[in-house]
């Protein structure tokens, strides 16, 4: 990558955001980051900050905003964040977007916002007709994907489940906390003049091509 930048990827539960990150970071050769990621890795090496993590995870409870912002900023310390990054789903408030501002100031990255826009109704159809292999773990969606017997997978045979998170009101409230909490973020960059809105509805071809061409554009 020839910018040293910071790509940050927003959008609800379902947008499609962590696949287009995944593949992005991939082809620009450099990291795909979460922050679940970052807690599990400071966890496994045993650091200062993952034996802070590690019962405050171990009590399903949410990391505070100074240790997260201490994790983060050690994470871009490292040799393959030099060149830049992708964010999947961080940050996730005000006050956790104004922290990574200054350790992005700070260490010398511009940064480009990409806002993963959906409507409802195909979140709530796409993350509510989910089902997963209990196999394999292929995925397939009961309305745009279905597997050619019901309940059934076409690969192994293994049996189609739907995760927890995946039920009607469980989605309408991911949903909504994402609305209250998340969502502000979206004026947050946009004031800054670094948010670019791609339609997330479409097809998954044609956001990667509208991905492709915004960071072709942010290139030039």
């Amino acid at each position: 990558m020839a910018l040293k930048r910071a790509f940050i990827f927003l959008g609800p539960p379902g947008a499609g955001k962590g696949t287009q990150a995944k593949r992005i970071a991939q082809s620009c050769g450099v990291p795909h980051l979460s922050t679940g990621d970052m807690f599990r890795d400071a966890v496994s090496r045993g650091t200062e900050l993952g034996k802070q993590v590690k019962p405050i995870m171990e009590r399903g409870e949410l990391v505070p905003d100074d240790l997260v912002m201490k994790l983060v900023e050690e994470r871009l310390s490292r040799p393959d964040c030099a060149s830049g990054f992708v964010f999947d789903g961080f940050p996730r408030t005000i006050p956790q977007a104004a922290g990574l501002d200054r350790i992005l100031e700070k260490n010398g990255f511009g940064k480009l916002v990409i806002d993963f826009a959906v409507s409802e109704d195909k979140l709530m159809r796409r993350l509510t007709g989910r089902r997963t292999c209990s196999v394999g773990g292929e995925i397939y969606n009961v309305y745009d994907a279905p597997s050619k017997v019901d309940g059934t997978c076409d690969v192994d045979g293994g049996k189609l489940t739907q995760r927890a998170d995946d039920r009607p009101e469980v989605v309408k409230e991911r949903l909504a906390a994402y609305e209250r909490q998340t969502k502000p973020l979206t004026d947050y960059y946009r004031r800054q003049g670094v948010l670019e809105t791609i339609d997330a509805g479409a097809s998954v071809g044609e956001v990667q091509s509208a991905l492709h061409k915004i960071l072709k554009d942010a290139r030039s």
